[in-house]
């Protein structure tokens, strides 16, 4: 059976709206697709860590009982990290962190991986000094058992303080990737700008021949080493909360690679253009089922409807 195994942070989200909480759901950028590729039906596979406490507890049932396994989850002698997430009148969120001091991690041990699973990884833990060996031992290992490796950059403002002391893993993750997920303003905090075709020349091809670029709510642009340029329209809809929005995109990308049986040597030699509407549609429907709800996943409604008999 085909497999998705994401690499990620694992926090506890406290949601408020209007200065009051209103939600209290297990979280983290790759936790969150994890999630809704486990409510699918697909056979996903998580390595992270959490504290050994009644929150990382409640994580760890969680992701039981929505079909991710959690046995290459690490139990650190800390508090699990709780995250603060505050919606504006948009219901786009600003966050607030807080952990425990940093403890010695322990190495994962790696979950099998054959030709062409999926690997998920991204977001600040992909480039954190603190992890770092952690995580490019298991992605070098990933890709030598032929994996496909799927890297959102999801690089937050906040962590523009941090540049200076993630080396060479930025341009190393890019190299290692077969497919890129990135916002505009994820690529204009990183590089100072936003255009994807000029992201692409400039940042991305020398590594990585598959760049997906997202823009909101606005049409949304791939662009591959092949020549392929395309501009896709994104799904509107009415948002509840947009926490996980993208996190959900890429569980869509990830489910469609999947269910059409993309591999990692389809990848490398171009897909066609209809192949790619079909990944980035089936990518937006999930983000729209997240942003109708207060969760940070697709609901199990939705969910049940796209559930894979693999």
């Amino acid at each position: 059976m085909r497999k998705v195994i994401g690499i990620g942070e694992t926090v506890y989200d406290i949601v408020f709206k209007l200065g009051q909480p209103t939600a209290a759901v297990p979280g983290g950028s790759t936790f969150n697709s994890m999630i809704s590729l486990g409510r699918c039906g697909i056979a996903a596979d998580f390595l992270s860590e959490f504290g050994d406490d009644k929150v990382g507890s409640i994580i760890k049932d969680f992701m039981e009982s929505n079909g991710v396994n959690p046995a290459f989850v690490n139990i650190l002698p800390t508090k699990t990290p709780l995250s603060l997430a505050f919606l504006d009148e948009n219901n786009d969120a600003s966050y607030t962190f807080y952990r425990d001091q940093a403890v010695e991690r322990p190495d994962f041990i790696y979950p099998e991986i054959s030709p062409d699973d999926v690997v998920l990884f991204g977001s600040f833990y992909a480039l954190n000094p603190d992890c770092r060996p952690l995580v490019k031992r298991f992605l070098e290992h990933a890709k030598s058992r032929g994996a496909i490796l799927y890297y959102d950059v999801n690089f937050r403002p906040s962590h523009v303080k941090d540049l200076g002391n993630i080396g060479n893993a930025l341009w190393e993750n890019l190299e290692l990737s077969d497919v890129v997920r990135g916002s505009n303003e994820d690529f204009i905090t990183l590089f100072g700008m936003g255009d994807a075709a000029d992201v692409f020349k400039e940042k991305i091809s020398p590594y990585c021949g598959n760049l997906i670029c997202t823009y909101g709510a606005k049409p949304l642009k791939v662009i591959d080493s092949r020549g392929l340029s395309l501009e896709c329209p994104v799904e509107q809809v009415e948002t509840v909360s947009t926490i996980g929005a993208g996190d959900s995109f890429n569980a869509g990308f990830i489910y469609g690679l999947v269910k059409n049986g993309i591999t990692r040597r389809m990848l490398s030699d171009g897909l066609p253009a209809g192949v790619w509407k079909e990944l980035v549609g089936c990518a937006g429907s999930f983000s729209a089922s997240c942003c109708q709800s207060s969760f940070n996943y697709v609901t199990p409604e939705f969910a049940s409807a796209h559930r894979l008999a693999l």
